[in-house]
């Protein structure tokens, strides 16, 4: 663990960045069609508790980082094992986030350039901003965030300016009552992006005022929850149900209908730019987490050391971990969602906070 604090405002924009990440990519809870919006609320909702969970975890490992108070919790070979499945959990999704990131790429700017060019030289950049420490990548959030959120804001301006949107795109809500919302939630929402955000229990222990963290958290949670509310409901009130599904980036879709005063027109470039920084600190955590969490683990004095190699396995782990989009997406919204993120983030977290409130009870009054 480097020695290293940030801010709870460092904190709070490196989480809104995180949960945005590939978020705003894809056409999340469409499932729902024109309830997508209320789908992606009541999966921030009940994210919260999740939230709350890993917070309670925080606190009473205040000091350690989670491959550390795995083994407290669990004993040290059942917690090695379990802080070295979480490590690979945070690998394999990295490199989901970059192969999203390549195949953007591709579709709208480089049809040409090899998948492999496009993930290798972000994940360069990646490799370099990780090795410079948390702090680093706090202050360049920081930077960001800013410019991101005026291209958003100048983004809606724009298409409300170019007279786009067909409020009846969302009608009826509930139309077939809220059980396939519900369903939505439980089998996505709740899971991609928010529950993800396990990954900074990593970073929590680096916040320089533990006592802001709930606050913290569920604040950010809160925004980034908003901001896909409000793009999945531009997506489908300007391109439809129908085409915001069958759109493999519908913000882009969305974006690229932009048309004002006849001259302004073709802005997708731009908006891809806040994409990319979004998905550039998705992948940036997810690494920073793993590399930390593996130099934690084996006691490797010199995190640094591993950059290069990890970095290597989730680029080579983005390229072939799917043969096509098609297969891609597939296993991102079916398999992993089954198979690792309801027991890695739904599952696993509580089962840890009662049996470290069961070893600490009297400690805590309990």
């Amino acid at each position: 663990m480097e020695k290293a604090k940030i801010s709870a405002s460092q904190f709070f924009i490196l989480m809104v960045l995180f949960e945005l990440g590939s978020a705003l990519l894809v056409p999340l809870a469409i499932d729902a069609k024109q309830d997508a919006w209320l789908a992606i609320l009541l999966g921030m909702v009940f994210s919260f508790v999740l939230l709350l969970v890993y917070h309670r975890l925080y606190l009473y490992y205040p000091d350690l980082l989670p491959t550390e108070y795995m083994q407290k919790i669990l004993g040290k070979v059942m917690g090695t094992v379990l802080a070295f499945v979480y490590i690979l959990y945070f690998m394999y999704d990295a490199s989901r986030v970059l192969r999203d990131f390549g195949e953007m790429l591709l579709a709208f700017s480089y049809p040409d350039t090899p998948l492999f060019i496009a993930n290798a030289l972000l994940m360069l950049v990646i490799i370099y901003t990780v090795r410079k420490g948390i702090e680093v990548i706090a202050r360049s959030g920081e930077l960001l965030f800013i410019f991101m959120y005026i291209l958003a804001v100048a983004g809606f301006i724009l298409i409300i300016s170019s007279g786009l949107i067909e409020i009846k795109n969302l009608q009826p809500v509930l139309e077939e009552g809220l059980l396939p919302v519900l369903k939505v939630v439980f089998t996505q929402t709740i899971y991609f992006p928010f529950a993800e955000v396990i990954v900074f229990t990593m970073i929590l222990p680096y916040l320089n005022n533990p006592k802001k963290a709930k606050v913290t958290m569920l604040c950010a949670t809160g925004l980034s929850g908003i901001n896909l509310i409000i793009t999945m409901l531009i997506n489908v009130s300007v391109l439809g149900v129908s085409l915001t599904a069958r759109s493999q980036f519908p913000l882009l879709s969305t974006v690229q209908t932009i048309q004002v005063a006849d001259f302004l027109e073709r802005l997708d470039v731009f908006f891809m730019l806040a994409l990319v920084i979004s998905i550039f600190f998705k992948i940036c955590l997810l690494f920073y987490a793993a590399v930390v969490g593996t130099a934690n683990l084996f006691k490797v004095k010199s995190p640094s050391r591993l950059s290069y190699p990890l970095g290597l396995i989730i680029l080579f782990l983005s390229i072939t971990i799917a043969s096509n989009v098609q297969e891609h997406i597939h296993e991102g919204l079916k398999v992993a969602m089954f198979a690792l993120h309801i027991p890695l983030l739904v599952i696993i977290p509580p089962l840890l906070l009662l049996v470290a409130f069961l070893k600490n009870r009297k400690k805590y009054g309990g």
